[in-house]
């Protein structure tokens, strides 16, 4: 009799099991139907298992309590795998909430664990759920604390950068405080002149910047003079050996 209960609650147990382990679906009410399962096997036994040479009530609900124990076994294997997709249900929740405060989607990720992991747990049995629960907060405190660390230092990044620029702009300011006092009242005029001394490689530079003058006399070959024949286009000053440049600063 034992044998064909057994058998039985098997094949329910069996179809749990392809839902769960080799589908990772997570299978609604699980608690219930493993209680449907287990109370089901009991009832098929009672009437038969009754009738056997047991004279002892003692021994009939040891049975009983060993029939039971063979079926809670695999259903809670099952009921642990179950516990591990809902705790990636919950953290897939967590991570994907937008517009609310780490603090608020790791309340609303706990409580919907506890919710469906409640109703994965059989009534009156020693079915537990807290150490997942605790191992799903862990992790949730984790990743909210490692979120808040970067965004903690990139803002202290943010705020060196600002810094070393405004170290710079006053640095700035100070020279250009000691230029005015070494060399008098900034101009805004900043003019640049070129001059290329026709049919010789010598070029004339002169610059008037910032209260300064330079002159730079350097040696440049013309690369184009081959292109422009013997005396080339001109033999004085004009737009092809003299450049001029003037920035006006306000």
């Amino acid at each position: 009799v034992k044998a064909t209960v057994l058998e039985k609650a098997s094949s329910a147990i069996e179809e749990l099991r392809g839902a769960i382990v080799d589908n990772g679906s997570i299978v609604d009410g699980f608690g219930s139907k493993a209680d449907s399962i287990c109370n089901q096997a009991l009832q098929d036994f009672a009437p038969d298992g009754s009738s056997e040479d047991d004279s002892s009530a003692e021994v009939y609900d040891k049975k009983l309590e060993e029939l039971e124990l063979s079926l809670d076994a695999p259903l809670q294997v099952l009921y642990l795998r179950q516990l591990a997709l809902l705790r990636e249900k919950a953290l897939n929740r967590f991570l994907s909430s937008t517009g609310t405060s780490d603090f608020e989607a790791i309340l609303q990720a706990d409580g919907l664990f506890a919710r469906e992991a409640e109703d994965a747990t059989r009534e009156a049995s020693d079915w537990d759920f807290a150490s997942e629960r605790a191992y799903l907060q862990s992790i949730m405190n984790n990743i909210s604390r490692s979120g808040k660390k970067a965004t903690d230092e990139k803002l202290y990044s943010s705020q060196k950068q600002e810094t070393a620029m405004q170290f710079l702009q006053s640095q700035q300011q100070m020279i250009q405080q000691l230029q005015m006092q070494l060399y008098g009242q900034n101009t805004p005029w900043n003019v640049g002149v070129a001059y290329r001394i026709p049919d010789t490689n010598f070029n004339l530079q002169g610059s008037y910047q910032q209260g300064r003058a330079n002159v730079q006399l350097s040696c440049v070959p013309d690369e184009y003079a081959p292109l422009l024949g013997a005396n080339g286009f001109t033999n004085g000053v004009g737009p092809g050996n003299l450049g001029l440049s003037l920035n006006l600063s306000l």
